[in-house]
């Protein structure tokens, strides 16, 4: 039998060690990484991203929200949001809301103001007017009929869709209306139509 003096034997003992540590060690290099952590799931709270008519990416809107609601202020919104989407964030209309005097329905605009009216109270004339769609302006934030959208136009009391269009294919055909009388012009719109209207309106 081999003797070993004791600078021998631990001399054997971390050779040992080293060897079996390289093993170790070339061992965890050969298993497979790890997967990937996956996508946290506060991803899905991002506003949505809806492409543009041009193919480009929509931003979000931001709107203020005003009148009988819980919680009035500005919050922001994926492209494609309706007026009933910002009622909602805005904590609901509250119980003195009169909800069918507004379009829920209407798409929003970035920039505007939804005013909800009270029983009985008349909107201000800039309510559902978008900021930055050209519908106010220099007219003390009445829509201006030359440059509003059709949703735009739809805020106006007594109009609707169908009417809202003959509009605007009325100014596209004759160019610009050059006082708010010339809206007489336009099929649908008569002396009673238009005396509801004047006070909204301006070009």
């Amino acid at each position: 039998m081999l003797e070993f003096r004791p600078r021998e034997l631990a001399a054997l003992a971390l050779l040992a060690l080293m060897v079996v540590g390289g093993g170790v060690f070339a061992f965890a290099r050969a298993l497979p990484a790890p997967a990937e952590p996956a996508v946290a799931a506060s991803a899905s709270l991002a506003p949505i991203e809806t492409p543009a008519p041009d193919g480009s990416v929509a931003a979000s809107l931001f709107v203020h929200v005003a009148g009988a609601v819980r919680a009035a202020g500005v919050y922001e919104f994926p492209a494609g949001a309706r007026v009933a989407d910002a009622i909602r964030a805005a904590g609901g209309a509250t119980g003195e809301a009169d909800a069918n005097a507004i379009n829920l329905a209407r798409p929003l605009t970035d920039g505007e103001r939804i005013y909800v009216p009270r029983r009985g109270e008349t909107p201000p004339p800039e309510a559902g007017s978008g900021g930055s769609g050209g519908g106010g302006g220099a007219g003390g934030g009445k829509i201006n009929i030359n440059t509003a959208s059709a949703p735009q136009l739809e805020e106006l009391p007594g109009i609707g869709p169908s009417l809202a269009q003959r509009i605007i294919d009325y100014r596209e055909k004759h160019g610009p209306f050059k006082t708010i009388r010339d809206l007489m012009k336009v099929q649908g719109i008569g002396e009673k139509k238009f005396a509801a209207l004047e006070e909204y309106v301006t070009v």
